[in-house]
């Protein structure tokens, strides 16, 4: 196995376990690979500001030098907010992914860098949940208002059931040239630009840095970790991991509960 110069990390179900903490095995295993140079990267769907209690625990916050590849591989930024890559929707891509949500009864809203909007006076539970993991204010705005707007995603969020379900619809099908969708927790699916995820994030970061895809090795649980898993040299499935995921990586790791990623790191280190 080629030398791992980058780690990439998913947060939920992977680098923080069922309670969203860093365990200190995990938290002592991500140090100790710093320590040998290693470049530890969060790749997350969450923006910047819902990654930054877990950057500070690492030591890794407000730093020119350090990364985070966030909304699922549309923003590529230092963690100390210097955008490298960018990539969001177009108003028309956010005005038909909206229209979809109408048609279908489903709890909808879009995210810029700073903030979630929902045209929706009807808050979805979700969306709030969603607001207090990521740190974003909640705003209603007329689907009109939204043009002005620079919208990252778009999330569909609502019960998994009800939402598994329609997520079947042929309507979804019919936007697959234009759009990336991806499962990133049973309650959430997401929808990025054509081209965006976290394995093309991934490789932006990669490039910029001269850091070879056999270098790297990527840890995640859900679908839209599978990229990212699939891009680096060593693709390492949480043992809590989607099947889907799981089928897709060169290694399982324990499960978030156990230290998974402490075993996987520890495994790679000196």
């Amino acid at each position: 196995m080629d030398e791992i110069k980058l780690i990439a990390i998913d947060i939920d179900g992977t680098l923080a376990n069922s309670k969203k903490e860093i365990t200190p095995a995990v938290k002592k295993a991500v140090l100790m690979a710093q320590e040998q140079g290693k470049q530890i990267v969060i790749c997350t769907g969450r923006p910047l500001s819902g990654a930054q209690r877990y950057l500070n625990e690492l030591g890794l916050n407000g730093q020119d030098d350090q990364y985070v590849v966030s909304f699922n591989g549309a923003v590529v930024e230092s963690t100390k907010g210097k955008v490298i890559f960018k990539q969001g929707l177009k108003y028309e891509e956010y005005i038909d992914l909206e229209a979809i949500a109408r048609k279908l009864k489903l709890h909808f809203h879009s995210v810029s860098l700073d903030r979630i909007y929902t045209a929706n006076r009807d808050l979805g539970h979700y969306t709030i949940y969603n607001s207090r993991v990521v740190k974003l204010e909640v705003s209603y705005r007329t689907q009109e208002e939204m043009r002005q707007i620079p919208i990252i995603k778009c999330m569909y969020i609502d019960d998994p059931g009800y939402l598994d379900e329609k997520i079947k619809s042929p309507l979804f099908k019919k936007m697959e040239e234009r759009i990336v969708f991806s499962k990133t927790e049973p309650f959430y699916y997401e929808a990025t630009a054509a081209g965006v995820d976290k394995g093309t994030g991934l490789k932006r970061l990669c490039d910029y840095l001269k850091i070879n895809r056999k270098n790297v090795m990527a840890l995640g649980d859900q679908a839209n970790d599978m990229p990212m898993l699939k891009y680096a040299g060593l693709g390492v499935a949480m043992g809590n991991a989607v099947e889907y995921t799981k089928v897709h990586a060169d290694e399982i790791t324990a499960d978030c509960d156990h230290d998974g990623v402490a075993v996987a790191i520890n495994k790679i280190l000196k």
